[in-house]
């Protein structure tokens, strides 16, 4: 198996939190369209003979395309790749992008699945962080989406807002749960460098949530959705039964997937590429003849490091007996050397056949997978 990921960069306006590659310079959609087209072409025999069981329209805002742009899309995956008929296929929305018709027209193309960037359902958060929908949007965007056809949805929410308070977060809990979604991602906001947001904390005008009041928010987290049936399958990642994101799933259980568009990466399950993070270098680029990936150096000690990264965040934890297989004793015995701290303070577990994050240990788990990883 294998999957597709789509950068779709466009965006009306930039949210201060978001340092992911993106532009509001509409005037490039067709030739970018055109261009992901082209790239699809020249890359259809990098997966021979593999089924494509995920395709992943991500941004930016994919949302801002038209129903044409997708139809053009479509074409060539259909015409130069073996989809499976089951086919996970998911687009990244924005709720003010959502009317009737346009969900119409996506429920005329291949998507089954749709992840809607809601953030909050306080409108005054919204507005800290510069998201261009209201509230009610937010959920009129969700039902409409449920009552025309879509039975697969996931919702994005962020915590550790700027003045959020615990009983604020409890509020857009409460909210989420009352909707028809079958999956909730939830990140806790970082002050990326080069955000709007970065800028006016150092300047003092927000202020960082403290560490216990973002302990306290990712508890509240996890019992609300617990108690609804959601299953916690991954560090931010809640899903009922049987919806657990096969696309996301898929990158950390390092199934091979390539990546179409500007800044979009690749594996090919020994190496990775990325395009460049340029929108009119890769239009011009394509056009001309002139693309070709950034290959990122690997060896064996950056492939155990994704190991680690991509296999801890998940509830199924590291296999070990894979670990021992890929990477030998001495990679094998560092790994459990390392962890045998985070073992004696139960924030990991050896159960014999895999090393896993402990429920007191997932609010720690950035310091847990950097403890394990290897410099060479």
């Amino acid at each position: 198996m294998a999957g597709i990921y789509i950068h779709i960069p466009f965006c009306k306006t930039r949210c201060s939190y978001c340092d992911f590659y993106s532009s509001t310079q509409e005037q490039w959609v067709e030739r970018y369209v055109d261009a992901i087209c082209k790239e699809l072409q020249l890359r259809k025999d990098e997966l021979p003979d593999i089924t494509i069981q995920t395709i992943y329209f991500g941004g930016g805002t994919p949302s801002q395309l038209s129903i044409t742009d997708f139809e053009k899309v479509f074409s060539v995956i259909n015409q130069y790749y073996r989809v499976d008929s089951g086919a996970e296929i998911t687009l990244e929305a924005n709720p003010d992008d959502l009317s009737e018709d346009y969900i119409r027209g996506l429920l005329q193309l291949p998507f089954n699945r749709i992840s809607i960037g809601i953030q909050s359902f306080i409108d005054g958060e919204l507005e800290k962080i510069n998201r261009r929908h209201s509230a009610q949007q937010a959920k009129d965007a969700v039902w409409c989406c449920s009552r025309l056809g879509f039975s697969n949805i996931s919702i994005d929410l962020m915590y550790g807002l700027p003045g959020q308070t615990l009983s604020d977060w409890s509020y857009n809990l409460n909210e989420a749960i009352k909707l028809p979604v079958q999956h909730i991602s939830a990140y806790h906001l970082i002050y990326e460098k080069g955000t709007k947001l970065h800028s006016q904390l150092k300047a003092g005008k927000v202020k960082e949530a403290d560490e216990q009041l973002s302990l306290d928010m990712f508890d509240l987290l996890r019992k609300k959705l617990s108690a609804h049936q959601f299953v916690h399958y991954e560090i931010s990642n809640f899903a009922l039964d049987k919806y657990f994101s096969k696309h996301n799933s898929s990158y950390w259980k390092g199934v091979p997937y390539l990546g179409i568009g500007a800044s979009a990466h690749s594996y090919n399950g020994i190496n990775r590429s990325s395009n460049r993070a340029d929108l009119k270098n890769y239009i011009e680029n394509i056009e001309t003849g002139n693309w070709s990936p950034e290959i990122e150096k690997s060896n064996i000690y950056s492939r155990y490091n994704d190991l680690i990264i991509t296999s801890l965040r998940t509830m199924w934890g590291l296999n070990l007996d894979d670990l021992k297989t890929q990477f030998g004793n001495e990679l094998y015995r560092y790994c459990l050397d390392e962890a045998r701290g985070f073992i004696d303070k139960k924030w990991l577990v050896d159960d014999g056949k895999c090393l896993k994050i402990t429920d007191c240990g997932l609010f720690m788990s950035d310091a847990i997978m950097a403890q394990l990883m290897c410099v060479d």
